[in-house]
C-alpha cells in the first residue's frame, strides 16, 4: 500500500522484503529516501539505519512505527528525518517523504 501512494504521488518506489535487502542493494542504485519501519523482520529499522551510516549512505531515513514507546520515539527522532506513527493517512505519507528529501537536499 506505501509503495502504491508513492508511485501515484510520483515516487519511484523500490520495495525490500527487509533491512538486509536493502543494504545489500546499495551499490546498484542511488536512494533519494528510505522508508524504514523500527519493527521489522530481521534487522530493525534502527539498526539498519545504523548500518547506512556505517556505509556512508548519505540518505534521508523517514521512520515509522506502532510503538507508543518514549525511547523508540526519542531514537527515531533523532536519527530520521521524520517519524510516523500508525496509522497516518497516505498524505502524511507522501508530506514526511517530500519535506525529508527537501531538507537533505538543502542540507547538502
Amino acid at each position: 500500500m506505501l509503495g502504491r501512494v508513492l508511485r501515484t504521488a510520483g515516487y519511484r518506489v523500490t520495495p525490500f522484503a527487509a533491512g538486509e535487502d536493502l543494504l545489500a542493494s546499495l551499490q546498484m542504485q542511488p536512494l533519494a529516501c528510505v522508508l524504514l519501519d523500527v519493527h521489522m523482520p530481521g534487522l530493525t529499522g534502527l539498526e539498519v539505519h545504523a548500518r547506512l551510516g556505517a556505509a556512508r549512505c548519505d540518505v534521508p531515513v523517514v521512520f515509522i512505527t506502532a510503538s507508543d514507546h518514549a525511547e523508540i520515539d526519542t531514537a527515531a527522532r533523532k536519527l530520521a528525518a521524520r517519524l510516523l506513527r500508525k496509522p497516518f493517512s497516505s498524505d502524511e505519507l507522501v508530506q514526511a517523504v517530500g519535506v525529508a528529501i527537501a531538507d537533505h537536499r538543502a542540507r547538502a
